[in-house]
Formats: structure tokens, C-alpha cells, sequence
């Protein structure tokens, strides 16, 4: 497998523990955000500090992508012939936020509010070095049934 960088490091870390989103807490109301802001979308104050989010959560919705988006702003495959489809939820984390992000799966059998999610990532496209840019998806905790 090549090397693999981040989308953007203002919003996902790559670290030898694994994936890290980067967030922001107001200091004024305790409100999370992500991605990382300089203002508080609950209370309009401006003393934001930057947190890197926990890893897991629950699936709290989520649909599945059965078309390629619009490019831009998708950077993926666009091709009706070689696009797969992939799940999309919204992921809450304990005590954060919710995430909406990218599903490693795509069956709607094996996908069910409540189930436990980790965060990994997925390869979006090539740099012009060869190397993998990733973007964060959230996949099933092993043992989770729907």
C-alpha cells in the first residue's frame, strides 16, 4: 500500500494510533463543532479551542450515496460505470457532537440506528505523487448485527 495523506489536516489527522478528527470546543458554552471554526455556532463567542473528537460513537441516520455527486465538491470517482455506491450517516460521539460522514458500508441490511461505529479511513483519489489521499469514513464495530 503507498503512503497515505490526509484530505486536510485541518480536519483529519493521521497519527500511529489511528485517525483523528480535529474539532473545536467553545470555552464559553462547552459547544463542540467539526469541522474545527473560529466561532461558536450555539453562542456566538469567539474563544474556540481546538480537540481532537473520540473515535467512536453511534449510527444515529444514515442513507446510501446510489449516484456519483456532483464534481466539484466531490473529489471522488464521478464515472456512472465504475461508481460504487457508499453509505452515508450521522455519527454521534458521546458527550461531542454528531459527524456526518462517509460509511465503509453500503448494504442497508447490515446498517441500523444505535450500532456502533469507529472511525477509520478510505482512500478518495491519487496525489500526483502516487500517494493515497484519504478521507474519514466511519465503519460497524466487529460483532454489530443489525
Amino acid at each position: 500500500m503507498s503512503e497515505a495523506v490526509s484530505i486536510s489536516d485541518e480536519v483529519l489527522e493521521l497519527t500511529a494510533d489511528g485517525p483523528r478528527l480535529i474539532g473545536a470546543r467553545c470555552e464559553d458554552c462547552g459547544n463542540y463543532v467539526f469541522p474545527a471554526q473560529s466561532g461558536c455556532s450555539r453562542c456566538t463567542g469567539s474563544r474556540m479551542q481546538r480537540v481532537v473528537l473520540g473515535t467512536q460513537g453511534t449510527l444515529w441516520a444514515w442513507t446510501i450515496q446510489g449516484f456519483p455527486p456532483k464534481s466539484p465538491p466531490y473529489l471522488g470517482d464521478t464515472a456512472r460505470e465504475t461508481f460504487k455506491p457508499y453509505g452515508v450517516g450521522y455519527v454521534t460521539i458521546p458527550g461531542e457532537l454528531k459527524v456526518e460522514g462517509r460509511l465503509t458500508e453500503a448494504d442497508p441490511k447490515r446498517l441500523k440506528e444505535g450500532m456502533r461505529m469507529r472511525l477509520v479511513t478510505v482512500p478518495l483519489r491519487k496525489d500526483d505523487n502516487g500517494r493515497d489521499i484519504v478521507t474519514f469514513a466511519f465503519e460497524p464495530v466487529e460483532g454489530e448485527s443489525p
